[in-house]
């Protein structure tokens, strides 16, 4: 096996790409990764150089893993600050780092795209590129679980909340399944959407207007100019995945006495739908609930979609019946001496987390015969 990189996806030829990338998923189409490499979203300059690692054999390309060479740890969602801390009070250096994932979207999927490899096929040729790049870490982010049976690369685990369509006929349906106490409150704060006398449009890619484009961006800054952080994507990023991929864009906006005053992103594909960013000017009592999950969870039953992954965190959305859903990644350090401590944390971690996974199914809304 061969390995080479290149430090822009515009090197792939299109054709190698599509070949190898069996999944559905929008994030993996290579349009998306083109609107984050041509909207500067990630490059040196953020902290999120491109290096992606492309494997071959003697018939050709026969593997692909996006990845990226980081100087810090924002936008991925697996956190390993405290690790960068302890190597600096030690005197090591924990960057650079090599990072495997799609920038700043937590969502688990295949990140190797391939015919016939799987992760733990190429994890000896990462580390040894790692080794001879002088890489201090390397860092396989929500991907598929894997047999790992290379000792020196680690499990980690978190959980989401994801929704799972089971053939409802409609939103009342679904509320079917609750008990009473859930399903009251359910409709309580759905009710308290018209009361309010807010209007919810939905926009699919190929209608959103410069208009709702320049208000969604307004909104999607929002949390980040508060905490006083530069957004991680830009306008322009959003122009072109609006236009490459409008087949699987949904844009959710609602308006109070005809103003604008809330929106939130989700993409699709032809079997789930991902909920992506949410952002408000005016704030309406349930309207996050309203926009990011009750609005996508009748979107999937319309659509026939099978599943709704509404983003990292959040325990509230257990009682609007988002699941817990585990999710995996894999970890490589250089550093030899810290290795035992690290693969330690692994191990309690993945333990508190699976403690974490059976108290959230427990609180699920779900009647027990449902």
């Amino acid at each position: 096996m061969k390995l080479t990189v290149v430090d822009h996806v515009s090197q792939l030829p299109p054709q190698d790409w599509q070949r190898l990338n069996s999944s559905l998923s929008p994030f993996l189409a290579l349009e998306y990764f083109n609107a984050l490499e041509a909207s500067g979203c990630v490059s040196s300059d953020s902290g999120w150089l491109p290096h992606h690692l492309v494997f071959s054999d003697d018939n050709g390309v026969n593997g692909i893993l996006p990845s990226y060479i980081k100087s810090h740890s924002w936008g991925e969602f697996v956190f390993d600050w405290d690790w960068a801390q302890a190597f600096e009070q030690h005197g090591c250096d924990y960057y650079p780092k090599l990072v495997s994932t799609i920038p700043f979207t937590p969502v688990p999927s295949d990140k190797l795209l391939t015919n016939d490899l799987s992760p733990p096929d190429v994890f000896g040729e990462v580390i040894d590129h790692c080794l001879a790049q002088s890489l201090n870490s390397w860092h396989l982010l929500f991907c598929q679980p894997v047999a790992n049976n290379h000792v020196d690369v680690f499990e980690r685990n978190t959980v989401q909340f994801h929704w799972f369509n089971r053939d409802y006929h409609d939103f009342e349906h679904f509320l079917s399944g609750f008990t009473a106490r859930k399903r009251k409150n359910s409709r309580k704060e759905r009710l308290s959407i018209i009361q309010q006398g807010i209007e919810i449009k939905r926009f699919s890619g190929c209608d959103i207007t410069e208009k709702e484009l320049d208000f969604f961006y307004l909104c999607y800054q929002q949390p980040y100019l508060k905490r006083g952080h530069t957004p991680h994507l830009n306008r322009d990023f959003f122009q072109q995945i609006f236009t490459t991929l409008s087949a699987n864009i949904l844009l959710i906006i609602a308006s109070h006495q005809q103003r604008y005053v809330a929106s939130a992103l989700f993409l699709f594909d032809q079997e789930s739908l991902y909920g992506r960013y949410w952002g408000c000017v005016e704030s309406f009592n349930n309207l996050h609930f309203e926009l990011c999950y009750y609005q996508g969870i009748e979107f999937c039953i319309e659509q026939k979609l099978q599943s709704f992954n509404p983003g990292a965190q959040g325990e509230h959305k257990i009682q609007r019946g988002f699941e817990p859903v585990m999710t995996y990644s894999y970890h490589w350090v250089k550093q030899v001496e810290f290795r035992p401590a690290i693969n330690d944390f692994c191990q309690r971690e993945r333990q508190h987390m699976q403690d974490y996974f059976n108290q959230c199914q427990q609180a699920l809304p779900f009647k027990a015969n449902a």
